[in-house]
């Protein structure tokens, strides 16, 4: 049974700032490592939650998805309605707009939810909720990716979820414009921003990537890609690194969720 869709939706209108391109590493991401659930799903289904003012993420996220499941479909959901009747006329095959919010107003459980600077201007208190909630919306074996990323995505952070909660963290940035690891600490989502500091286990990751960036210095001469790699391999001896060079080399690591979640209080 569908659930009863609320009279208003659930959440807040966010700034609804946007650009081309800019959530192109969580959804390169997302094709890499989901793809093959969405090829499996009798309805793979993608929302993009909270596309903003604009769009283009919607539009491209199609395109993405489309390259490893070639009937996945997107529904752009805005809590904003002029905001949707903005977009509607992009809608095409595979591409709906649709009003809506946390809710997800939608017949059925979607393969897959993206939550892509939504959960910025919320409080951290709220965060748990909002996942929990989203999560309970998934169709089995789907997957709810919530972060948050700069203006032209160069930097991006984002936590995974399935159905029984957080899985993953990811960390992604351009690496030619990377000085130390720790400059993602500024997009961590809302769960971590604040935890970023002595004590917690995401400041203490942060801390031992920068110094295995620092120790790979020497390998800077062949590259940024190559000291990325060298230090997420040293990082991965103590940290429950997740992925392989594949990954890595795109300037990305993938780290479980418990050896990153805010200590109790």
């Amino acid at each position: 049974m569908a659930p009863r869709t609320p009279s208003r939706p659930v959440g807040t209108v966010t700034r609804g700032t946007t650009n081309p391109n800019r959530l192109r590493r969580m959804d390169r991401w997302i094709a890499a490592t989901h793809g093959a659930a969405l090829r499996r799903s009798p309805d793979p289904v993608a929302v993009d939650l909270g596309y903003g003012a604009s769009p283009w993420t919607a539009v491209e996220l199609l395109l993405r998805l489309r390259t490893v499941a070639p009937h996945a479909r997107v529904v752009g959901i805005e809590i904003d309605p002029a905001r949707v009747a903005a977009a509607q006329p992009y809608e095409r095959e595979g591409l709906m707009f649709r009003h809506g919010g946390f809710e997800v107003p939608l017949p059925g459980g979607p393969a897959l939810i993206r939550a892509a600077n939504v959960l910025r201007q919320y409080d951290e208190e709220q965060v748990a909720a909002v996942w929990e909630r989203l999560c309970a919306r998934l169709a089995p074996g789907g997957l709810l990716v919530e972060g948050t990323c700069d203006e032209i995505g160069r930097r991006h952070v984002w936590v995974a979820l399935g159905p029984e909660g957080p899985r993953t963290v990811t960390f992604a940035a351009r690496l030619g414009s990377l000085e130390r690891p720790s400059d993602l600490a500024e997009r961590l989502p809302k769960a971590l921003i604040h935890r970023n500091v002595p004590g917690e286990p995401v400041h203490a990751f942060l801390r031992d990537f920068d110094r295995a960036w620092a120790a790979a210095a020497p390998y800077a001469s062949y590259g940024a890609r190559q000291r990325w790699i060298r230090a997420v391999r040293d990082v991965s001896a103590d940290w429950p690194v997740l992925g392989g060079t594949s990954r890595w080399r795109q300037g990305e690591v993938t780290v479980r969720w418990e050896a990153l979640a805010p200590r109790a209080g």
